[in-house]
């Protein structure tokens, strides 16, 4: 890892980081709109700590990347490897209320009892039509192909299915070989697709009213608020960094727009 990175856009340097493919397809997609680094404090660019016996440490890595564009106000994803297990990345991707868009959201995490997969294009305002049908007509088949593919996540608390669309492909597989390929055959194509029609929509997108754009920014900030308060990562960046810096981390780094 390097000691210190320039800017958050500059590529991230955790050495076999189980989810790399991820974050790089994302960064080569997006080169296309000339992104330009998000504005993020060098403390959480890079941030190392351990855990463990003191005797026989295991180490933890964390550095987040990010940028935005004109379309996009925030890209950022928060990577992290702890020990040989714990892996780590946090995707979200929120669009400018100056457009009826989606956030893209991917919350793939290596834990030792398995793999948890999360990937959707989230709503902003799930119940105005005008914000979500068209995107979801096009979601819909992408994620009947790929989720009957897969084992399923379990049941999601009721409180967060509004932040979810009908497309939210979500699973738990098994750790091994089992478990690697279904990351290589399903889930690497499932998430090609699903950022390729987040891509195509983001290109046709054109600017709102500002009484829309205003009742959008509502929605986004209803989200990262629910987000904030609900990041099921707390505990264990808690563990890892402190309490302090992992609530400033979540609150103003992760979902900033509150």
């Amino acid at each position: 890892m390097k000691e210190n990175r320039v800017n958050s856009l500059e590529p991230i340097s955790i050495t076999d980081w189980r989810w790399s493919y991820f974050l790089n397809t994302t960064a080569q997609a997006f080169s296309i709109f000339k992104p330009r680094p998000y504005p993020i404090e060098n403390k959480y660019l890079i941030r190392e700590s351990s855990f463990g016996p003191s005797s026989n440490p295991e180490k933890v890595l964390l550095e987040t990347w990010g940028f935005k564009t004109n379309k996009i106000r925030q890209a950022r994803c928060a990577c992290l490897k702890a020990g040989k297990i714990i892996s780590v990345m946090n995707l979200v991707i929120s669009p400018s209320n100056s457009y009826d868009l989606p956030f893209f959201g991917a919350d793939f995490v290596t834990l030792p009892n398995g793999h948890l997969i999360a990937l959707d294009l989230q709503p902003a305002m799930k119940n105005d039509s005008v914000h979500t049908q068209y995107i979801w007509n096009k979601l819909k088949p992408i994620h009947a192909k790929w989720q009957s593919l897969l084992p399923s996540g379990g049941n999601v608390p009721e409180e967060a299915l509004e932040y979810f669309s009908p497309g939210f492909l979500w699973s738990r597989i098994p750790l091994g070989a089992e478990g690697d390929q279904l990351i290589n055959t399903i889930i690497k194509p499932a998430f090609n697709e699903y950022l390729k029609l987040y891509l195509n929509i983001l290109i046709d997108a054109i600017e709102v009213t500002k009484q829309r754009s205003s009742m959008i920014l509502d929605g986004q900030k209803k989200y990262m608020h629910y987000r904030a308060k609900k990041d099921p990562a707390r505990g264990m960046l808690k563990g890892f960094f402190g309490n302090e810096w992992t609530e400033n981390y979540i609150n103003y780094i992760l979902f900033d727009l509150q």
